[in-house]
């Protein structure tokens, strides 16, 4: 199992491998999760990736982050650059750039990053069949869910071990966009989960959605056997000695075959904690345990002091390579080295002369061939041939052990024969020139009421539970001449998938022919119920590319992701139906962890919860699909009076985001959005539709 580690600077990457590391993962560019971390300039990449490959350390940039049009072709520069320079592969979470990347760098290998969202077997299988060659689970899974998606994946499975946690699903986080303008999907994140809240009228009082750091230490042989194949450490804006202490815990463990003592979990926690770790996701313990805060405390100067200086030696990782030597009458000195992939570099030197005084002994050419020092090699074994009498100046044996050593050196850090290609924005699709449908999207069948059905919309959407809970409701809808369409969760484990295959079949019962699906690993069970795939908001679509992508796999419509502008989905090139959010309480979060049980301490799902920031602003807490929250904007967007707006952003249907309204109050929006009565929420909000993001 390899130990990845994370390199927010060259100090860090360093520190990484002289800790221990495998690999390591950095950003290069504007395009990565961590756009506050040190990242690399084009001649620092190339010079990690030198300083890596020498001691058989292996390279990930992070491309993480949604592209918009007009920064895919610099988001695809940089993978290409990086790609030639010899990154091992690139972590990517835009649909679109995975590919534009498949086009202009085939040869690269493509990790699919955790901003995916993947969380069930389907969910990777669909990154193989996009071909990526590994994929890194969401940090939300159980010991069972990790070890049942490994048996069964085609691909390499990666998981995060160490490092911070946050509230949300990776990837599915709008919070800080929504609320302050900085996208976590771009690299931006102001961390508002931090933040203390408190709950309806009550007083800020706590830090319900700051989650304590992970630490699977004390699991490693476990991960192993299940056949993870890559150990994460989070960490890419922690200080170098911070990287050193992590890293060499976990390497020193996994290497030695056993866990951490505890004089290095200790350490681990002063090197950086919230109050100490958690494992819950891991061993299905979730609750109010799982939660701290970093606590003001001087940093462990003398541990920090004995990290820095031992990276600073270059104590640490070295490439173990074998010598071969022969020493024979009448023939060249041979000498010979091979590193542990076989590659194999000989060099010839001058021939021996019989000893007058001073006979060469094997001993002393081995001595020579050793002395590695100041080198990322060390010699892990001798096969030498002296033969006896012979004279050989000892200086000629240093030199053809420099000589070879050179020349494994270039061997490794060869740059690899890859392809690569210019990118191609490809065909453009017109805008639907015609007005746009209104699509109601209903979070509870009580909401669908005869007023609202009255009024016609061309499509209402609902959860699927909900479909199959109330069928004759659905039916008569349908029968009434609006259709259904069923809204799949964003988040279904693997053990939950037979559940929803039975509600989706009663949704089929009831009339119901689309599904609106969120995150990639559903899209097969639609497939094989044969539902129309209808891409939601979950599937991020911030460029053309991704839905020219979203098309080949079988989507014949698609959500804009909330995150850009206006004129930026009218721009975009709509390769099918595309639709977008113009009315509702966006939704900021979808949480594993239960921030109303875990503040009540029971279930309160039927009441209403209301999280309160330290400005009084109130963000609804609702239960959606497998007993997971869902954390709603406050403000809801209201766009009813920039009819001409959407309107001309050649859109198919714009989508009514019903949540904590009432039947009355869907049927004043939705007459509101037809140009009648005088609707108007209290407090609303544009969105993002008007303001860049960051």
């Amino acid at each position: 199992m390899e130990i990845l580690s994370p390199a927010g600077s060259q100090e860090a990457m360093r520190a990484a491998v002289c800790a221990g590391a495998d690999a390591v993962y950095l950003g290069f560019g504007q395009f990565n999760a961590r756009r506050g971390a040190k990242n690399f300039t084009r001649d620092e990449f190339a010079s990690a990736v030198s300083y890596c490959h020498l001691r058989g350390v292996k390279v990930y940039l992070t491309l993480n982050t949604l592209c918009s049009d007009r920064e895919m072709a610099a988001a695809v520069d940089c993978a290409v650059q990086a790609s030639r320079l010899g990154a091992d592969a690139a972590l990517v979470q835009d649909m679109g750039l995975v590919r534009a990347l498949r086009q202009a760098a085939p040869d690269l290998p493509l990790h699919a990053s955790t901003q995916m969202s993947l969380h069930s077997l389907d969910g990777v299988r669909e990154a193989a069949e996009l071909g990526m060659t590994r994929a890194v689970l969401a940090r939300e899974l159980s010991r069972r869910d990790i070890e049942y998606i490994c048996e069964r994946s085609p691909i390499e499975i990666e998981v995060f071990v160490h490092g911070a946690l946050c509230m949300c699903y990776s990837g599915q986080c709008f919070m800080s966009s929504v609320i302050g303008g900085r996208s976590g999907n771009r690299g931006m994140c102001a961390q508002p989960c931090r933040l203390p809240y408190g709950w309806g009228d009550e007083l800020v009082n706590g830090y319900p959605l700051s989650l304590k750091d992970m630490s699977l230490a004390g699991h490693l042989r476990e991960l192993q056997d299940m056949g993870v194949a890559s150990a994460k450490i989070e960490g890419r804006m922690k200080r170098p000695e911070y990287v050193y202490i992590v890293t060499k815990v976990y390497a020193d463990a996994l290497r030695e075959g056993r866990e951490p003592t505890r004089e290095e979990l200790d350490s681990l926690e002063q090197a950086f904690s919230r109050q100490g770790f958690t494992d819950g996701y891991y061993m299905e313990r979730k609750g109010p345990d799982m939660f701290g805060v970093r606590e003001e405390s001087k940093p462990p100067r003398e541990l920090f002091a004995k990290a820095k200086a031992a990276y600073e030696r270059g104590d640490g990782r070295k490439t173990p390579v074998k010598f071969y030597a022969m020493v024979r009458a009448g023939e060249p000195i041979q000498v010979g080295v091979e590193d542990q992939e076989g590659r194999v570099v000989t060099a010839a030197g001058p021939v021996p002369e019989a000893a007058r005084r001073r006979v060469t002994t094997q001993a002393e050419v081995e001595g020579q061939l050793g002395k590695t020092g100041g080198t990322p090699f060390e010699a892990a074994g001798m096969r030498t041939l002296v033969e006896e009498g012979l004279a050989v100046p000892l200086s000629a044996v240093n030199s053809l052990r420099r000589q070879v050593l050179d020349g494994l050196s270039a061997q490794r850090a060869a740059l690899p024969q890859r392809r690569h290609g210019e990118y191609k924005m490809g065909a453009r699709y017109e805008n639907y020139l015609g007005e746009p449908d209104l699509y109601v999207s209903l979070r509870r069948a009580e909401q669908m009421t005869f007023e609202l059905v009255k009024q016609r919309p061309a499509l209402i959407t609902l959860p699927a539970e909900e479909i199959a809970a109330h069928p004759d409701e659905v039916k008569a809808t349908m029968g009434r001449g609006v259709p259904v369409a069923a809204v799949l969760p964003r988040i279904c484990f693997d053990r939950e998938l037979d559940g929803l295959r039975e509600q989706l079949e009663a949704c089929k019962r009831a009339g119901v022919t689309d599904a609106y699906v969120g995150n990639l690993g559903l899209a097969a069970l639609c497939r094989e119920l044969k539902l129309n795939l209808r891409g939601d908001f979950g599937l991020q679509v911030f460029n053309s590319q991704g839905a020219k992508e979203y098309k080949r796999m079988g989507f014949q419509s698609l959500t804009a992701s909330f995150e850009l502008k206006l004129a930026q989905i009218r721009d975009l090139s709509k390769a099918v139906d595309m639709e977008m959010i113009a009315y509702g309480r966006l939704p900021l979060m979808i949480t594993e962890n239960c921030a109303v049980k875990n503040q009540s301490g029971k279930c309160t799902c039927a009441n209403v919860n209301l999280l309160t920031d330290r400005k009084g602003v109130r963000f609804p807490v609702e239960r959606v699909y497998g007993c997971r929250n869902e954390i709603l904007n406050a403000n809801k967007v209201f766009l009813a009076d920039k009819a001409a707006d959407w309107k001309g952003a050649g859109l198919r249907a714009v989508r009514l985001l019903f949540t904590t309204e009432n039947g009355v109050e869907c049927s004043q929006v939705l007459e509101a959005y037809r140009g009648k009565g005088s609707y108007k929420p209290n407090n609303f909000t544009r969105g993002l539709y008007y303001r860049d993001v960051e």
